[in-house]
């Protein structure tokens, strides 16, 4: 099917979304977990998958065929997830404000689904189920654009999803899977004015901006996660030692892992050592990839490492390399983070609770932590169930998309009579 049918698809099943409560919706959701684990549609997403592999391998990275692959377990998880979702409470109807004015007249500001959400996204098949099941939740319909890499994968996830909507009584083209891969069908969704009614891109910072430039349907920004990691002067060390690690190694294709790490000069010389041996040593010796630091003229005269280049500070590496940078002051640290974040995620490590507060209430990113890892920012993690993306922006969402975000509102006014 072309884009534009599958457009017009999705938005003729916008009427039977808006009528169908919660017990409906709730039960498609079930259905869609059920039938991502019936044994011969698993078999099914398996086999694609490991095509999508095959095709992929030596073209992308490492890091990013493990956010491609699929096995067993991580199908239960995605069905899980969506179990999640439907465990969560409805935010459809929610009556956000209520006023009665001295006429009489009684004015509900109601949460109501967005209507059609397109999301455009990369080689992350959980990212299918995910953003389905958000939509299915809060009453809309998706229409998911995968990449070239995982489209087997997600043709696969969808059909098994659309025979859950089924069995439930929804229409199958409540979730919507885009067959062309090229850059036409991103402008045609991009563009797809009186069809779309809110579009999420999740990628790089190439496919971001594309979508903001050329966008002329509601856009979200989401996604690039230039995230920063700042170890102050009255930093526990050990403590800052294993959320670098984990922010850093953990999953390092993620947009909340870290690609940089700042270091207080107080705590440089003692501090820095630890890195180098806790992210390359350490790692090298038990047979995991060591991370390549990246270092500033400051840093490289204490340890080891590359000498930073001068796109350093300014790159989502996705992969085993942190910048490393040594500051002056908790205030050259916000500084740097105003001038090179993405507004993702950013931490302090600090004992010092007036640093924290400083720092806190100067970083402008949609999650700010102290003595935590940027890992954390996930909707799963926020108590959201799964996520839709995270916002970098501040208008109608800023950080993990729930369900909350996925709703727009109407005034609803009750009257007996009123005239004006």
């Amino acid at each position: 099917m072309t884009t534009k049918e599958i457009l017009a698809q999705a938005k003729a099943a916008k009427t039977a979304m808006m009528e169908a409560d919660t017990a409906g919706r709730n039960l498609a959701l079930q259905k869609m977990a059920d039938a991502l684990e019936q044994p011969q549609q698993m078999e099914q997403i398996l086999h694609e998958n490991a095509q999508d592999i095959e095709a992929a391998r030596g073209t992308i990275s490492d890091v990013m065929l493990d956010r491609l692959l699929l096995n067993k377990e991580r199908i239960a998880g995605m069905a899980q997830g969506i179990r999640e979702v439907a465990a969560l409470e409805d935010p459809v109807g929610k009556v956000l404000a209520e006023v009665k004015r001295p006429n009489g007249l009684l004015i509900r500001k109601t949460a109501v689904p967005m209507g059609v959400v397109a999301i455009i996204y990369e080689s992350r098949p959980n990212v299918t189920s995910d953003a389905a099941a958000l939509a299915i939740k809060s009453g809309n319909v998706c229409v998911l654009r995968g990449g070239k890499e995982a489209w087997r994968t997600c043709h696969a996830i969808v059909a098994a999803m659309q025979k859950g909507l089924a069995e439930a009584g929804l229409p199958q083209t409540a979730v919507n899977l885009i067959e062309d891969t090229t850059r036409e069908s991103a402008a045609e969704l991009m563009t797809a004015e009186g069809y779309v009614d809110l579009l999420i891109p999740r990628g790089g910072r190439g496919l971001i901006r594309a979508c903001v430039e050329n966008a002329t349907v509601p856009c979200i920004q989401t996604g690039t996660g230039i995230c920063h990691v700042y170890v102050d002067k009255a930093a526990d060390l050990s403590m800052a030692a294993r959320i670098v690690e984990n922010a850093k190694t953990s999953r390092p294709s993620v947009c909340n892992a870290e690609e940089v790490c700042l270091v207080h000069k107080d705590a440089a010389k003692e501090f820095l050592p630890m890195l180098r041996e806790t992210l390359c040593q350490k790692r090298e010796a038990e047979g995991k990839q060591p991370v390549e630091l990246r270092l500033d003229a400051a840093a490289s005269a204490v340890i080891e490492g590359t000498p930073a280049g001068a796109d350093d500070f300014d790159t989502e590496f996705l992969d085993y390399i942190l910048g490393v940078k040594v500051v002056d002051s908790l205030e050259e640290a916000v500084a740097h983070i105003s001038e090179h974040s993405t507004g993702h995620s950013d931490a302090i490590i600090t004992e010092d609770r007036e640093a924290a507060a400083r720092f806190t209430a100067m970083v402008d990113s949609a999650a700010v932590y102290v003595n935590a890892s940027t890992r954390f920012t996930d909707g799963g993690e926020f108590g959201l169930g799964c996520e839709m993306g995270i916002s970098t922006q501040k208008l109608h969402a800023r950080g993990p998309m729930g369900l909350a975000e996925l709703c727009t509102y109407k005034y609803i006014i009750y009257g007996n009579g009123q005239i004006r």
